[in-house]
């Protein structure tokens, strides 16, 4: 069993993020461990393909550092890939990080990911869920979570994402929530840039270099 201490609020606190009760359905109970802060400073969702290539890591290594020096708080899944690379930058450039979970906290998943969470945490930041601990992982869960992880942002960041992808799913959720959505340009030969470059045929805002977002973000 997990001797994670958390703590339980809902829409009814006044610690509850004021983001995400202005979505269409916030998560009636967040299960927090580590601090969310019911503000936080420049929220950046920061999401894409599990399989990602060394692209795809230089991408994500460069934009998150860049971010995080300028103040932005990184938000993400945990998953493989893009996600775990998006929090591990962030903890190396000394920024804040905020993990959304698609289970309970007695099955995190992926358990590759253990120590990531752990050091999330102990960093300041926090890894949440709507969950209650027991809940495991299943291919419902996630998706659903998708919306908190667009829902505590200004903006969602696509990275590298195939055309069925977890991370679109994000940036649809994002534009039903009236968020930013941004996208990384790439290959037309490259499957993994298929979502973002069509993202950004459907209006999403190209990103090549930090401040572009940072520009949207005043």
């Amino acid at each position: 069993m997990s001797t994670i201490k958390y703590q339980k609020i809902t829409p009814q606190d006044k610690n509850y993020p004021p983001l995400l009760k202005e979505i269409p359905d916030p998560p009636q109970e967040l299960y927090i461990w580590g601090v969310l802060k019911q503000k936080e400073k420049y929220p950046l969702a920061v999401v894409g393909t599990r399989k990602v290539s060394n692209y795809g890591k230089q991408v994500t290594l460069e934009l998150v550092t860049e971010l995080v020096k300028q103040g932005l708080t990184i938000i993400s899944g945990l998953a493989l890939g893009v996600d775990g690379i998006s929090h591990q930058a962030a903890l190396d450039a000394n920024g804040r990080t905020i993990a959304v979970l698609g289970s309970g906290f007695n099955h995190l998943y992926p358990q590759k990911h253990t120590k990531l969470a752990h050091d999330i945490v102990k960093s300041g930041g926090a890894v949440i869920t709507e969950y209650p601990p027991d809940t495991k992982p299943t291919q419902k869960t996630f998706p659903v979570r998708n919306r908190i992880i667009a829902g505590l942002a200004l903006g969602v960041l696509v990275i590298e994402a195939p055309m069925r992808s977890g991370a679109l799913i994000t940036a649809r959720h994002a534009l039903e929530q009236n968020r930013d959505v941004f996208a990384v340009p790439g290959s037309i030969y490259n499957k993994n840039s298929a979502g973002t470059n069509n993202l950004i045929k459907m209006g999403a805002k190209p990103v090549t270099k930090a401040e572009d977002i940072l520009e949207s973000f005043n």
